[in-house]
């Protein structure tokens, strides 16, 4: 197979294959799927015949992202996709929880998790508490 791309969608593509190869594997541990270490592989190590040899490292004879490429910015990316789906999260359950103890329909637990949403936008978990009975 053949794939044709620019300097700047290949660039893009790399941080595609990063994100995809961190959400299937950075909380594996040992057990990582190997055949998406092995397309990252393949992917970065493109990145010697075009000029973005800072991209790529060499450990334990494969090529993986850098150093440099991890710390360039895609693990903030990362970080916000990872916020906005926890409190995405956390705004439905707390109001299907809500719905549980009080009835509501569907439009008042929508209105409910927005409401949620709101309160963690301007300030985060600061007012969570839990009770330790």
């Amino acid at each position: 197979m053949e794939l044709k791309l620019t300097q700047k969608q290949f660039r893009r593509l790399l941080d595609l294959v990063y994100i995809g190869n961190w959400v299937l594997n950075s909380t594996r541990g040992d057990d990582r799927i190997r055949d998406y270490d092995g397309v990252e592989s393949l992917v970065f190590s493109h990145c010697l015949d075009h000029g973005m040899t800072k991209l790529v490292e060499l450990y334990e004879g494969e090529i993986i992202p850098s150093r440099a490429f991890a710390e360039g910015g895609i693990h903030e990316a990362i970080m916000a996709y990872e916020d906005a789906v926890f409190f995405e999260i956390l705004a439905e359950e707390l109001a299907l929880r809500d719905a549980e103890e009080h009835p509501q329909d569907q439009e008042e637990v929508m209105a409910r998790m927005e409401q949620y949403l709101g309160e963690f936008e301007e300030h985060g978990t600061d007012h969570i508490t839990v009770d330790m009975e």
